[in-house]
């Protein structure tokens, strides 16, 4: 009798249930997991900036059943992820003027080993608002800040190529699970967004995020309309759904898909994944952030110009995963050789002696804060040190095909240099 009574009641729990969530399942056709509503918050800023926005972690139950926590699972408090050195961070208070600043004060200490007979990739990320980066399914660095303020970051890694690289993209957010900020609206639908630039040892710029890489979302927030989101494949499209501000988003649905297993890893098979979408600076609205507009000479290369990515709604889409495959080998010289460009000082003179013979570098010698000296652009001439006075100065040399950057440091008259990951002392 009691068995029956509980049969009965266990009946009737998933009756109610079900009808609850008829809607949902009456109006949605694709893949995803669908949640409605805000959720629980289980974790108080997980990072606190000054004049930065609320950083919380939540959790809240789709109508399968399914529990997700919001805005994504997350490495930023796993200390077995690297954190990225800064760019520009107004959290921590530092903020290079010049990419070549930034670079010049790295240690070797941060660079991480993918492989030990690599060459050393230095990578320049901003993201809104966050990403953690895998090489190889290897990692090597994210980011510093999950929210705002808005920061742009630094890492270095050594590696062969070809070599695999793996981003999880997070947008993140106010109200957790409905996918909006406090933005002029109470319930705006804030944007996404990822550039990077990855150079080589030599300084030349070996790839840049653009249409070419893969991306694919896993989280997509808000939804007002069930019927307007679509699966194409792999593709999944919601180029119909209404990103407009409103004034009540409290029950706007969410969609969610799990992260498939070892996505970061060289073997996955991304061939069915969306290729990125590009998006402008405008769109993204990044021309009145010092953490990108600092360093255009980077993701604004006139060479090799960056475009930021997305999924196909920079909007929508909170969770993206991104991956592209940098081609080509690695052919490293001899110890004491790998640099392409070596500075040379004798008494008051500077130069630059290349590992071509005859071939021609402009050299600009700079102050701390950017702004240029002097300069000449002839490998048989140099810059005089003569006048230079006590302090620190950016020296910036450039060839055909390398690009190279030391920090120089005066002290009565003696001079060190200092250069990627290794140290000389110049007399």
């Amino acid at each position: 009798m009691v068995k029956t009574n509980s049969a009965a009641s266990l009946s009737m729990i998933v009756m109610a249930i079900l009808a609850m969530h008829l809607p949902i399942l009456a109006q949605y056709s694709g893949t995803a997991s669908v949640s409605q509503g805000q959720a629980t918050v289980s974790q108080r800023d997980i990072y606190v900036c000054p004049k930065g926005r609320v950083t919380n972690v939540g959790t809240i139950s789709a109508a399968d059943g399914t529990v997700w926590t919001m805005p994504a699972v997350v490495r930023f408090t796993d200390p077995s992820l690297p954190t990225s050195s800064d760019l520009h961070n107004a959290c921590t208070g530092v903020t290079y003027a010049t990419s070549m600043q930034a670079v010049a004060a790295l240690s070797p200490a941060s660079i991480v080993t993918v492989d030990p007979d690599g060459e050393v990739i230095t990578c320049f990320v901003f993201a809104d608002n966050y990403f953690e980066m895998y090489i190889n399914g290897v990692p090597v660095g994210k980011d510093n800040v999950p929210y705002t303020q808005f920061n742009s970051s630094l890492l270095q890694f050594r590696v062969k190529r070809p070599f695999t690289i793996a981003i999880h993209a997070v947008d993140w957010e106010e109200h957790l699970g409905l996918g909006t900020e406090l933005s002029g609206s109470p319930y705006h639908a804030g944007d996404g967004g990822v550039v990077a630039v990855f150079r080589d040892e030599s300084g030349s710029i070996i790839v840049t995020t653009s249409k070419q890489w893969k991306a694919q979302a896993y989280y997509t927030s808000p939804i007002y309309d069930l019927s307007c989101p679509q699966e194409v494949g792999q593709a999944r499209i919601t180029s119909s759904c209404s990103t407009a501000d409103v004034a009540d988003g409290s029950n706007a649905y969410a969609l969610h898909w799990p992260l498939p297993a070892e996505w970061m890893k060289q073997d996955f098979d991304d061939a069915a994944w969306p290729n990125a979408s590009e998006y402008s600076n405008q769109t993204v609205g990044v021309d009145n952030k010092p953490a990108y507009t600092n360093f255009t000479d980077v993701f604004d290369n006139s060479a090799a110009d960056a475009t930021f990515i997305w999924s196909t709604n920079l909007i929508l889409d909170n969770e993206v995963l991104m991956r592209y495959v940098v081609p080509g080998s690695t052919s490293l010289r001899e110890e004491g050789q790998r640099d392409a460009m070596h500075l040379e000082i004798q008494t008051s003179y500077l130069s630059v002696r290349t590992s071509k013979e005859q071939e021609n570098v402009r050299m600009t010698l700079h102050t701390i804060d950017g702004q240029a000296i002097t300069e000449c652009t002839e490998s048989s001439t140099g810059i005089s040190t003569s006048t230079l006075g006590n302090g620190v100065y950016l020296v910036d040399a450039t060839t055909t095909t390398h690009h190279a950057y030391w920090l120089l440091t005066v002290m009565d008259g003696s001079c060190t240099a200092f250069h990627e990951a290794h140290r000389a002392r110049l007399r």
